[in-house]
């Protein structure tokens, strides 16, 4: 695996983790290519963005931990790096709490980290239903073994005593009220589960550049056929 980079830095957000203030770093490379990925640039060519270095980073959080309220380590897939344990220890030598958004698709990462207490909140994303075909079509890529990846990390993260959420961009395309259902059906008594709606924005795959969102209206059509499964679900905006 890879080291750590960071090619991004935003140092205050209000967005990326509800009801706190956190600094967001973006992390570099991804092992799925969502079609509708609007953080392409970084999964496909993240040369094209100057490295900050970590360092930059760490005093930055030194001399603000008594103004934001955690770290939010986003991507790319953070959990493609095995010094990510290093990485988060240092900043919790600083008392900064971590949240990790994740595909899911390194289940055995994701149990380190738990095991070893390094995060606090867990954001991982469900893609399509879990079975293959549909997971091949919403992720971009052909591995027979990764429903069975995502399936292992939603169970460990619903077992954990970690805070957690669920979240789904839905493109309309891919996703229908029906196959929300069943996917909220696969987290069954999940905390909480967020529906993001797509924007046609600086896609991987440029045909998606072309397709119309879900109006609110319809977004809520979902959000009520979702319900029933989980104690939370919210609508956000992507």
């Amino acid at each position: 695996m890879m080291e750590i980079a960071i090619k991004g830095f935003v140092e205050m957000s209000m967005l990326d983790w509800e009801g706190k203030i956190v600094s967001t770093l973006y992390l570099p490379y991804c092992n799925l290519r969502c079609p509708y990925c609007h953080n392409s640039g970084l999964v496909l060519n993240p040369e094209q963005y100057s490295t900050i270095p970590v360092e930059i980073a760490m005093d930055y959080f030194v001399r603000r931990k008594d103004w934001i309220d955690g770290v939010c380590l986003s991507g790319g897939e953070p959990c493609m790096y095995e010094d990510l344990p290093d990485f988060i220890r240092r900043l919790r030598n600083i008392g900064i709490k971590i949240k990790l958004d994740t595909n899911g698709s390194f289940p055995d990462m994701l149990q380190r980290l738990i095991d070893e207490k390094l995060i606090d909140y867990i954001a991982m994303d469900i893609k399509s239903p879990l079975d293959t075909r549909a997971y091949t079509q919403a992720s971009g890529v052909k591995d027979e073994g990764m429903v069975e990846r995502i399936r292992k990390s939603i169970k460990i993260i619903m077992d954990s005593r970690i805070d957690y959420e669920f979240r789904t961009t839905i493109v309309p395309t891919l996703h229908t009220k029906e196959t929300l259902a069943a996917m909220a059906e696969s987290i069954k008594g999940a905390k909480k589960y967020v529906l993001q709606a797509f924007v046609p924005n600086n896609t991987l795959d440029p045909e998606y550049l072309k397709i119309t969102t879900y109006t609110d209206e319809q977004m809520q059509g979902i959000q009520q056929a979702v319900l029933p499964y989980v104690q939370r679900c919210l609508l956000r905006g992507a």
